[in-house]
């Protein structure tokens, strides 16, 4: 009987550890699966940053920009010539929302997303930054003012201006993060369920230890979407001063909206699964034990008769 109750206490210790190892591993899986084939992929990338267009702190950051830069070459090129500053600034606001708007902003950002992709998949060592050229978009922003009549429109330069996005000295270590996350995406998902079917199969409890792979889960997908809110204010706090935050918020939002939604749905999941066992475990408690037969009474003897 010993020998019996120690070989159940190791199987479920065995158990207990690829399952709390399972839980652990199954949001880093997320978030690696997210980094990888979420942000990586340009069309996702597109489709996430696309309706920002219509954010009022994303163009209010987009006409402060082009703005401020537009401005001061009008006024390199008119002599200082700061009377035009107003005019500018109203009309490119107007220009954020027009559909030509929306146009440069999705081209902007595919041709952005382009740039760092061939960065990170590119085996040539690179010396120099990654860039992107903005000329497009100049060209857009001039078109629009000439059509407004604004005077010296014509004399905004549309040069291809290569604009940094990530610095030289960057470049080789998320060359090096993004082959790295594309291993962790496949590999840990792949770990996390063999673990967990594993723990499963050799407990000698295996409704507990169900149970308590839904409730790991569970909290797996709460701490993940409580990393997500952190990451956003942290990330916040340390952006320069010259950054517009409430659009570098929606940002964040729009980028994270897929992490955001496969968070609670761990969580949804787990707690669902931890609920089933524990309801299917209710009738078995409640059913009783059959009582043993009662041991049969001897009937006396009728008078008269011979022992």
């Amino acid at each position: 009987m010993g020998s019996w109750s120690g070989t159940r206490r190791v199987r479920d210790g065995i158990g207990a550890v690829c399952v709390a190892v399972a839980c652990l591993l199954v949001p880093l899986g997320v978030l690696a699966g997210w980094a990888a084939y979420g942000l990586a992929d340009t069309g996702r990338y597109v489709r996430a940053v696309t309706p920002l267009a219509d954010d009022p702190a994303v163009r209010e950051a987009v006409a402060d920009a082009v703005g401020d830069e537009v401005v001061r070459e009008l006024e390199t090129r008119t002599a200082g010539d700061s009377a035009v500053g107003p005019f500018v600034r109203d009309a490119i606001e107007s220009f954020t929302r027009t559909d030509a708007f929306r146009t440069a902003w999705e081209a902007g950002n595919r041709a952005l997303h382009d740039a760092v992709q061939h960065a990170l998949r590119d085996d040539t060592p690179s010396g120099g930054p990654v860039t992107v050229d903005l000329a497009p978009v100049t060209a857009q922003v001039r078109q629009r003012l000439e059509a407004d009549h604004m005077p010296y429109a014509h004399r905004i330069p549309v040069a291809h201006t290569e604009v940094p996005v990530v610095r030289a000295e960057d470049v080789a270590g998320l060359r090096q993060g993004y082959r790295l996350l594309g291993a962790a995406a496949l590999w840990l998902p792949l770990t996390a369920a063999a673990l967990a079917v594993t723990g499963v199969a050799v407990a000698a409890s295996r409704r507990r230890t169900l149970t308590a792979a839904g409730l790991g889960t569970a909290l797996g997908g709460a701490l993940l979407a409580l990393a997500v809110a952190a990451g956003r204010r942290l990330i916040l706090a340390d952006l320069p001063d010259d950054v517009h935050r409430p659009a570098a918020g929606a940002v964040y939002d729009a980028l994270t909206a897929t992490l955001r939604t496969a968070s609670w749905l761990l969580l949804a999941v787990g707690a669902a699964v931890a609920l089933a066992c524990w309801l299917t475990s209710r009738p078995a408690l409640r059913r009783r034990r059959p009582a043993p037969p009662a041991p049969p009474t001897a009937t006396p003897a009728p008078a008269g008769a011979r022992t």
